[in-house]
C-alpha cells in the first residue's frame, strides 16, 4: 500500500523523467540545427532549440556577420521563429555548440529571452556539451533584469 509520501515521490520521479525526455528531444533538434550554423569568423557553431508553452519546438543556429555586432545568436534565431509563429512563452531553451565546454546565452540573448519567460514559472536554460548537461533558471543568469510592464501581463 502506498502512503502519501510514496505517491509524492512517484510524482516527482515522473516529472524528472518527463523533463529528461524533453531535454533529450531538444538536444537532438539543437544538434541538427548546429550543423547549419554560419560561422566563418569564429568557427564556433551553435544550435538552439526552444520549446514553447504548447510543447512546440523551434530551432535556430548562429549566423555570423563580418560586422560582429550584426551576428545573430542561435537562441535568438529560434526565439524569433517561435514568436513569428505565435508563441509568447518559452519554458525551455537548450543550447549546444561544437566547443568542449558549455556555452551560455550572451547578455543580449538573456535580456531578449526574459521578455518571453513565463511570469509564474521561470524559463529553464539548458546548456549541453558532448558529455554533460546543466539546467539553470534564466533569472539566475540575469537577476534584476530590465523589464517594462506588458499589457498582456495584467
Amino acid at each position: 500500500m502506498l502512503d502519501k509520501n510514496n505517491k509524492n515521490h512517484f510524482a516527482i520521479l515522473a516529472l524528472i523523467l518527463e523533463e529528461s525526455m524533453v531535454i533529450k528531444r531538444l538536444k537532438k533538434i539543437a544538434m541538427t540545427s548546429m550543423k547549419k550554423a554560419y560561422s566563418p569568423y569564429s568557427g564556433i557553431k551553435v544550435g538552439a532549440a526552444i520549446m514553447d508553452n504548447r510543447s512546440r519546438v523551434y530551432s535556430g543556429c548562429n549566423v555570423e556577420n563580418a560586422s560582429y555586432g550584426l551576428t545573430i545568436c542561435a537562441e535568438r534565431v529560434a526565439a524569433v521563429k517561435a514568436i513569428s509563429s505565435g508563441s509568447k512563452y518559452f519554458p525551455y531553451v537548450l543550447i549546444v555548440s561544437n566547443l568542449k565546454e558549455f556555452i551560455y546565452p550572451c547578455g543580449a540573448c538573456r535580456q531578449f529571452l526574459i521578455e518571453f519567460s513565463n511570469q509564474y514559472k521561470d524559463t529553464k536554460i539548458i546548456v549541453s556539451n558532448r558529455r554533460d548537461t546543466r539546467v539553470l533558471k534564466l533569472r539566475e543568469l540575469l537577476p534584476n533584469a530590465f523589464e517594462l510592464r506588458r499589457v498582456d501581463r495584467k
